[in-house]
């Protein structure tokens, strides 16, 4: 298994490939900047939660830094592209932590009750390897995994396990954690068979 390319992101920083990029905002805006300066093709991005956010950012950047991108007028990669090589991959200690809060506000007061179909959505972490997928038409199994903490050396063995078949390639994984504001991380990769 080989790594070809690496994107870590934290509310300070974002580093793909070894170089930070240039960044005039920290914390959450950090991810809108990015979606704007860099990606801006897809309308569901401001739909998602803050962990489908920084995983589709992270997903991104990395795709872009893999070769050129084709989208057609939705945003969405040509129906032509489908891949079923590719895995995504992930894993986290919080598992959707930050969005269950939100929710929970929604349904805690018996006075101002209103559950919130659009934030239930996405109280479980998978949604984020879903939208992976349905962005970048990517047919391969799609995994999130939640552990006690981040664990490099299990982290490596799911990853490659996903590439023991005859179909997968690729996979498009890592750690992908959104607490809060203040503490996410983004540490993912695309590693090749």
């Amino acid at each position: 298994m080989t790594t070809t390319h690496t994107v870590h992101i934290t509310p300070q920083a974002i580093v793909l490939d070894g170089a930070r990029l240039p960044l005039h905002v920290q914390g959450p805006d950090i991810l809108k900047e990015v979606y704007r300066q860099r990606i801006g093709n897809y309308p569901k991005f401001f739909k998602m939660d803050n962990l489908c956010r920084l995983g589709f950012v992270a997903s991104e950047l990395l795709l872009q830094q893999e070769g050129e991108r084709t989208f057609d007028e939705k945003g969405r990669v040509p129906e032509a592209r489908m891949r079923e090589d590719r895995a995504v991959v992930f894993f986290n200690r919080a598992g959707s932590l930050d969005n269950d809060r939100a929710y929970q506000q929604t349904i805690a007061s018996p006075e101002e009750y209103f559950p919130s179909p659009a934030i239930f959505v996405y109280t479980l972490p998978n949604i984020v390897t879903g939208e992976i997928a349905i962005r970048n038409r990517y047919c391969g199994e799609t995994s999130f995994y939640v552990l006690p903490a981040k664990d490099e050396a299990v982290m490596r063995q799911v990853t490659a396990q996903a590439l023991t078949d005859d179909i997968t390639t690729s996979v498009l994984g890592g750690w992908l954690e959104y607490a809060d504001d203040a503490h996410f991380e983004a540490d993912i990769y695309i590693a090749n068979k």
